[in-house]
């Protein structure tokens, strides 16, 4: 089933590592009690002093993804593969809220990374779609005047879906944040991965709590704050933040702003 993994190298990689790449996932999904559709590998360096890999795939008809980090190439695809098989097998079983704190891994910029010598001064990173304030619009956050700039924007049409769904969403998609739309309340909101529970939820406009919800959620009482694009930068930049949850001035429409494994900065924007 080799000939089925796409796999994409990035610059800086050495020759064979797409089809090491390519074997080790193929194993995993010949091997799986459940049908792999699509598997898709992205490998390449990250910091100048780890790896990173990623596979993105369909499991029985659900996307899936998994995202690692580590210091080196055998051991970035070991636990890519690792990763991949325990989420075929999260997938398939019935989803179960995941414990906090996990374990330290390739965080779509991880903890792996930052203990190498992350990018833009050692900070970690975060993968997006988890810092424990950057989300939550009760925090108040230092404006910095560190010069950054947003190199990818992604619009996105939000799904209307329960913090419940867009919880196992975000655990399927190896993220520590999602947005999403509150059908209970009509507005975007994120959740995202923090402790206590593991599990928060933030709106860009103040409400209750859900009623029931089968994952353990903390909320934040209050609204996202409006700001520009330039605002957001300064509070995320201010304070080193890997993520910044806002809401457009105007509309209202839900923004995250995240670091990626490049140092830059990226948008996921609501579309109008």
């Amino acid at each position: 089933m080799g000939e089925l993994v796409t796999v994409q190298v990035r610059e800086g990689m050495s020759g064979g590592v797409a089809g090491d790449a390519r074997a080790r996932i193929a194993a995993v999904v010949s091997g799986a009690d459940a049908l792999v559709e699509a598997p898709r590998v992205r490998v390449g360096p990250v910091g100048g002093v780890a790896v990173l890999a990623q596979v993105n795939a369909e499991v029985d008809g659900r996307p899936i993804r998994v995202q690692e980090a580590a210091a080196d190439l055998g051991e970035a695809l070991d636990r890519l593969a690792d990763g991949l098989r325990g989420r075929i097998a999260a997938v398939t079983s019935g989803w179960t809220p995941r414990p906090w704190p996990h374990r330290m891994r390739g965080r779509g910029l991880l903890g792996a990374v930052a203990a190498q010598g992350a990018p833009r001064g050692g900070r970690s990173l975060v993968r997006v779609g988890a810092g424990p304030v950057g989300a939550d619009p009760c925090t108040e956050i230092p404006h910095g005047a560190r010069a950054e700039r947003i190199v990818r924007r992604k619009p996105a049409a939000l799904v209307w879906c329960s913090p419940d769904a867009a919880a196992r969403t975000m655990d399927a998609m190896d993220f520590d944040i999602h947005l999403f739309t509150d059908p209970a309340t009509e507005t975007d909101a994120v959740v995202y991965r923090v402790g206590p529970t593991g599990y928060r939820l933030a709106r860009t406009v103040a409400a209750a709590p859900p009623t029931g919800p089968a994952v353990p959620l903390t909320v934040s009482p209050c609204g996202a704050p409006e700001l520009t694009e330039d605002q957001a930068v300064a509070r995320l930049s201010g304070a080193d933040l890997p993520f910044l949850f806002f809401a457009q001035p105007g509309t209202r429409r839900g923004r995250v702003l995240y670091r990626r494994y490049d140092g830059g900065l990226g948008l996921i924007a609501a579309a109008p």
